[in-house]
């Protein structure tokens, strides 16, 4: 199997790396100073379950072509549409997309330019981020990439897939459920996204407030709720798991987008909470924790447009 990764930053890197260690033919699609930096000092990869450094293949925009036969697609939503026009001379009649974004509302875009029977369903469950120096550092003991069929007749494709896998250092699931996977990846990041943006704190700092727990678990509630009217309520073990580690104390657990408003960057806001607030909406699911965290989000994204940052 060819696979084409979509950037090497902290994801796509991880994976894609950690595939290309194994043996995978795997090819970098990256800006030409990430192509000489690899080309330079090879691909790092910094982690519990094992460093690695060595060389990778890569290429550039303007070299593309249909020679693949998966697109690992990892990019934040801010980062959608250009990502599908950078890929799009990758995309050959059997070419399929594996996108690992967070949410839901991406794969309405992928359907459109690509076809749905193009279009795998998939989550990503890792800690990373990309040094100063250009290394991936994988800081958690986490590193599951579940991928699926959304139609029966992508199923041998996800066996193969699963296969290609076997061997390399990551936790590679194949899941005939996908999209319930999905959402209820969707229901935990907007719980953890949004509340540790909110209280601008990890998990255990709300935890310690008096209403901290007491608000996450309205929240957990409220994003539960909309999934079961998507048909997709999280069983009752994964909502009794999410809510004992969403209200764990003394947790240190966190989130990117709290990390983003941090540095001042670029938020996934509407793409996340904004998505499932307007899904609440629709179904007639009343949301006032989603309202307010929308809103401080949206607060967040005019006052760094309006200071220019």
């Amino acid at each position: 199997m060819r696979i084409l990764v979509l950037g090497a930053g902290a994801t796509g890197g991880y994976f894609g790396g950690r595939l290309a260690e194994a043996g995978v033919d795997v090819t970098f699609l990256v800006r030409a100073r990430r192509a000489e930096a690899l080309a330079m000092s090879g691909l790092v990869i910094q982690s519990p379950a094992g460093d690695f450094k060595g060389p990778v293949k890569t290429v550039l925009a303007e070299a593309l072509a249909p020679d693949y036969d998966l697109v690992l697609f990892t990019c934040k939503a801010y980062d959608l549409d250009g990502a599908i026009a950078a890929i799009r001379p990758a995309m050959g009649p059997e070419t399929r997309v594996l996108p690992v974004l967070n949410g839901i509302r991406h794969l309405d875009a992928l359907d459109a330019a690509f076809g749905k029977a193009n279009v795998l369903g998939g989550t990503a469950q890792i800690g990373a981020t990309l040094t100063p120096e250009g290394a991936v550092r994988h800081m958690s003991r986490f590193h599951l990439l579940t991928f699926g069929e959304r139609t029966p007749a992508q199923a041998n494709f996800c066996g193969h897939l699963a296969r290609t896998m076997e061997g390399a250092k990551l936790d590679g699931r194949h899941s005939p459920q996908v999209m319930q996977d999905m959402w209820d990846k969707f229901v935990m990041i907007n719980v953890v996204a949004g509340m540790t943006t909110l209280m601008r704190g990890a998990i255990g700092d709300i935890v310690a407030a008096r209403h901290g727990g007491p608000l996450i678990v309205a929240t957990l509630e409220e994003c539960a709720a909309v999934a079961a009217a998507a048909g997709h309520a999280p069983a009752a073990k994964t909502l009794a798991g999410l809510r004992a580690w969403l209200t764990e104390t003394g947790s240190t657990f966190s989130s990117s987008m709290l990390r983003d408003t941090e540095r001042r960057g670029q938020i996934e806001a509407e793409h996340i909470v904004g998505d499932m607030l307007a899904r609440a909406e629709a179904a007639k699911i009343p949301a006032p924790m989603l309202r307010v965290i929308f809103a401080h989000l949206q607060t967040y994204q005019h006052r760094r447009k309006r200071e220019g940052w």
